[in-house]
């Protein structure tokens, strides 16, 4: 999940127990580097067995993973963000 605070601005991502937050430029520059990540060229096998890519994250103690169908959600969530940003800005909230 990703959601943007209405008071702070500061925009927030939900992976299971973990959450980032990030300013709206920091969230870009996030976004423009996870886009470019191939899942297939970043997964490996997990000791459960399920294939899964790492992504770093600006933290650098911090790594999310995601399974092939996460991943495509996280980048769909990640689009949506962005959209919803370039709205919020549009309408100058």
């Amino acid at each position: 999940m990703i959601c943007r605070c209405s008071d702070c601005r500061n925009i927030y991502i939900w992976h299971q127990n973990l959450i980032l937050n990030f300013t709206e430029e920091q969230f870009r520059r996030f976004k423009a580097f996870s886009v470019e990540m191939d899942f297939d060229e970043r997964s490996l096998p997990f000791p459960d067995g399920q294939e899964r890519a790492v992504l770093r994250t600006p933290q650098q103690d911090i790594s999310f993973t995601f399974t092939q169908p996460e991943w495509t959600n996280f980048k769909a969530a990640m689009d949506e963000a962005a959209y919803m940003l370039e709205v919020y800005n549009l309408i100058g909230e």
